[in-house]
């Protein structure tokens, strides 16, 4: 829209929209507002838009995913999650265990982590594993303990989601909605969680290309859902050194090509907890907006990831060496 179009010129325009059968997602900013148009055979009304009051220009946007890219939303968006907000320029840290294991692991982690500086625990109650007969997590009573520790640490949960049939029961405990790596290209999943309405994290598959995970963060913002961040957690190659390897020009190629806030999960990447900590201060030297991390009180004795995960005394040592650099990359922590 032309700069400081009003309001009555704005509401036309989205009136318009819905009579020719698309979907308008506008952005209203301080001084611009930007509307994405949504449907089929959008180019064909483009010389109708353009002449509609307070239109400036209309402008194709030639990606697959439209909602997601910087040409819809040009501002990095901010994503609130609890009492947390991702996208800004605070590092925002989720970590906690990777899965719940018993109420006194998960308490003690949580107390350990908001000390530390985390804004968010993470935590799975639904741990889908490689070996079906592995632990599987505790479900139901996992939420619960999770939600327990909200309330006496007020930090945001964040949780994997896994079945559609369990987002609705998943969104009463969880601030934040996790799709796991594997579950990326669950077109069913993506868009139960968009139509939740809750803030969605939204891991990169293990072998899934950048525009691959956009378009699928594009399934979860055509439910109406904006409150979407991505994850970088490693993609697998030939590299055998690492659990994965962690592909940290992606954080640079999203916030080149999309709006949505990126975090950086460097424990599965590493699968080792020695090397943790360069990949998490490397994330944050990138760009990322936030980190994913994996905390145990000890880690010898979990029963998911043990190896990855980092003990009390080094995250404190993470979370020291972190606001250095992000202080040195004008970011703060």
């Amino acid at each position: 829209m032309e700069h400081g179009a009003p309001k009555r010129d704005i509401d036309f325009v989205l009136s318009k929209i819905e009579e020719r059968g698309f979907r308008a997602h506008p952005s209203i900013g301080v001084e611009r507002t930007i509307i994405g148009v949504i449907g089929d055979n959008t180019r064909d009304s483009i010389p109708y838009f353009q002449q509609l009051p307070g239109v400036e220009s209309v402008i194709p946007v030639l990606k697959p995913y439209k909602l997601a890219s910087r040409e819809a939303h040009p501002q990095t968006s901010q994503i609130r999650v609890g009492s947390a907000v991702i996208g800004t320029e605070a590092i925002a840290i989720a970590a906690g265990p990777c899965a719940v294991e018993d109420r006194e692991q998960l308490l003690s982690t949580a107390r350990l982590v908001k000390d530390c500086g985390a804004v968010m625990l993470r935590g799975g109650a639904y741990k889908p594993r490689t070996e079906a007969y592995a632990f599987q997590g505790l479900g139901k009573k996992g939420l619960e303990m999770l939600a327990e520790a909200r309330e006496q640490t007020g930090l945001a949960v964040v949780t994997e989601v896994v079945d559609t049939r369990a987002v609705k029961e998943v969104a009463k405990y969880a601030d934040m909605l996790q799709i796991g790596a594997r579950s990326m290209q669950n077109f069913a999943l993506l868009r139960e969680a968009g139509a939740s309405g809750h803030p969605v994290l939204l891991k990169r598959g293990l072998a899934s290309t950048v525009d691959e995970w956009l378009s699928a963060a594009e399934y979860i913002l055509a439910e109406g859902n904006p409150n979407v961040v991505l994850c970088e957690r490693g993609i697998r190659t030939f590299e055998t050194a690492t659990r994965f390897t962690l592909d940290l020009s992606s954080v640079a190629v999203v916030r080149h090509h999309s709006h949505l806030p990126i975090l950086v999960d460097p424990s599965h990447a590493a699968g080792n907890w020695r090397f943790v900590r360069s990949l998490a201060l490397a994330a944050i030297a990138a760009g990322a907006d936030g980190l994913l991390i994996e905390v145990h009180p000890e880690p010898a004795r979990a029963l998911v990831d043990g190896a990855q995960s980092l003990d009390p005394d080094n995250f404190r040592k993470l979370m020291s060496a972190a606001r250095k650099v992000a202080k040195a990359v004008g970011r703060a922590l």
